[in-house]
């Protein structure tokens, strides 16, 4: 949430879409099958072209594990109104950071097909944005972020001191 709470700081209209969020409302229907997947992925993009028709900048945090899908979203928007950010982490460095006990959950088989685990992620080929996680910190991150959408022209340069 720190990409909104800098975008929020400067006025910019934003919100937040993710797994907890959408799963506990629009798609509490949904569990984690590689049809569950595609159908939570393919309705997010619906609900953040939705919002995006309305002026905000939508931030969706999703684990997305097909590049198919990731395609299918992208073409539901404008040329260029997609950015995919990949946010690359080795699988450990994912589990340590797993506060939610996901990784353990599926690894003892409560949750079949979890991603990384028993059920693959497929790179993305050209993301807008790549962010080596493990080696960068959170605030680098933002900065590599927040520079690509200003260049990108999707919001105006902000100034350093309201990072």
């Amino acid at each position: 949430y720190g990409l909104e709470d800098i975008l929020h700081k400067n006025n910019i209209r934003t919100f937040v879409l993710d797994g907890d969020n959408i799963r506990h409302g629009l798609c509490m229907d949904l569990g984690f099958s590689n049809a569950d997947r595609v159908e939570n992925i393919r309705r997010t993009g619906e609900v953040s072209k939705l919002m995006m028709e309305a002026g905000s900048i939508v931030l969706a945090a999703f684990i997305s594990p097909f590049k198919k899908d990731r395609k299918i979203v992208r073409e539901l928007v404008d040329e260029g109104d997609f950015i995919e950010i990949f946010c690359d982490a080795p699988l450990d460095i994912c589990e340590s950071r797993d506060v939610k006990g996901l990784y353990k959950k599926a690894r003892s088989g409560e949750i079949p097909e979890f991603t990384g685990v028993s059920s693959p992620y497929e790179n993305p080929d050209k993301p807008e944005l790549i962010l080596n996680t493990s080696k960068l910190s959170i605030e680098q991150c933002l900065k590599k972020i927040v520079s690509l959408i200003s260049q990108r022209q999707v919001i105006k340069p902000i100034k350093s001191n309201l990072l």
